[in-house]
């Protein structure tokens, strides 16, 4: 049986904020970036920047944040493609709201043009979001 890999999550791996709106009460709207590996592509790395809301809801974990988000990968070591590697998987998954709404990326496997394609999207149990942002690694042989 195959062990599945894990979506990471940016809780501890934040490289940094910056403030975008100063709140008087509570925490101050930021935008945040995060950093990830692919849990299957060593050699792989990810940064997400996503919106965080403030303020006193912000500060108590109860605000949504928005569907604000950015996201690029790039080569960062030697990268082998396992030979059964799913044409799409999800690699990473960060909640954005206490009521079901994440943000996650999802890697697709475009082997006629040997890259791989990181694509976040916002997701949310009853309805989703428009909102994307694409990247992509070419795999050099």
């Amino acid at each position: 049986m195959l062990a599945l890999a894990a979506p990471a999550r940016a809780d501890d791996s934040e490289v940094g904020c910056v403030t975008t709106e100063w709140k008087l009460l509570g925490a101050n709207h930021q935008v945040c970036v995060f950093a990830f590996q692919d849990p299957r592509i060593p050699g792989v790395s990810c940064f997400i920047s996503q919106a965080k809301t403030g303020g006193i809801s912000g500060s108590l974990g109860l605000a949504e944040d928005p569907s604000n988000f950015s996201v690029s990968c790039s080569q960062t070591g030697p990268i082998t493609i396992p030979d059964k590697l799913p044409a799409k998987e999800n690699v990473f998954k960060e909640s954005t709201s206490v009521f079901f709404k994440a943000t996650r990326v999802t890697r697709l496997w475009d082997k006629q043009r040997n890259t791989l394609v990181y694509l976040a999207v916002s997701r949310r149990v009853i309805e989703g979001s428009p909102y994307n942002s694409v990247s992509t690694v070419p795999v050099r042989q």
